[in-house]
């Protein structure tokens, strides 16, 4: 009884699917990383006397984020 040896074995049939997983993954992230690349805020002047917090927008819709 002589056994047929088959070009496509279990191991490589794996390996192409965690190729292909992966390579899903990548793609599903890369539209949201080339979307965020956008040029920062620019920078406010320090205060004079100290303090240096400010109700910016992100603080703001940090607080609205907190409401309940």
């Amino acid at each position: 009884m002589s056994e047929k040896s088959s070009p496509l074995s279990r191991r490589s049939l794996f390996a192409g699917a965690a190729t292909v997983g992966a390579v899903a993954a990548a793609a599903s992230v890369l539209p949201t990383v080339v979307k965020n690349n956008l040029p920062a805020a620019p920078a406010l002047p320090k205060p004079e006397r100290g303090g240096g917090y400010t109700l910016s927008e992100h603080v703001q819709r940090y607080y609205k984020t907190t409401r309940v």
